[in-house]
């Protein structure tokens, strides 16, 4: 028995250092799992913020329109982790961007995109990954979200898209050399082939 309780104390330390090394390892994920341990509270339908209530609705709404709009339903449904603060988006480790996708389940605003299409770009790569029957290019996925959110700095295309090095296949690559207004072109001028190819369905 005595050993029996030591085993026990144990394996739940270990399990205590193994959830402590992930919230300090990765915060924006430990706070997608639990988000009232990271100051945010809950103001229903799935978003959790620290203030600014109608606010963050009002976006959260516009934003989910958006992509709705471009799919006709939504699949997804990805917790919003709201911060009006920058202190706040520290805290879930977030950094300069406006906002993420965090592992496809949740997306985090920072308190300059609290905008619907900042919010919209960022649930479109939820919603798409929701939908892929084959992994696609991170140029598609960004350029797809440029189109959903409806991002003016990048639209509408031009007739012609300009010319350039090939565009960025992986992440890494992409966060190196982010091209968002020819991946939005390219998308723009192949768009129903392309969600055909990777989602297997038409729009």
């Amino acid at each position: 028995m005595r050993l029996f309780k030591i085993i026990v104390v144990v394996l739940v330390a270990l399990g205590a250092v193994g959830v402590g090394g992930v919230a300090l390892a990765y915060p924006s994920v430990a706070a997608a799992t639990c988000p009232g341990c990271y100051g945010l509270e809950s103001i229903g339908d799935g978003v959790y913020a620290e203030g600014r209530r109608a606010d963050v609705l009002r976006v959260v709404a516009a934003a989910r329109a958006r992509v709705k709009a471009f799919y006709g339903e939504l699949r997804s449904s990805p917790r919003l982790l709201v911060c009006v603060t920058e202190k706040c988006y520290s805290r879930l480790g977030g950094g300069g961007e406006k906002g993420v996708a965090v592992l496809n389940r949740a997306v985090m605003l920072s308190p300059r995109g609290l905008d619907p299409v900042i919010a919209a770009h960022e649930l479109s790569h939820v919603e798409f990954h929701a939908r892929l029957v084959k992994e696609a290019p991170q140029w598609v996925d960004e350029g797809l979200a440029v189109v959903v959110s409806q991002d003016s700095r990048y639209l509408p295309a031009p007739a012609t898209c300009p010319a350039g090095p090939p565009l960025p296949e992986t992440l890494d690559a992409w966060l190196a050399s982010p091209a968002y207004a020819r991946a939005a072109c390219e998308v723009t001028h192949r768009l129903d082939a392309l969600v055909k190819e990777y989602t297997g369905v038409l729009r």
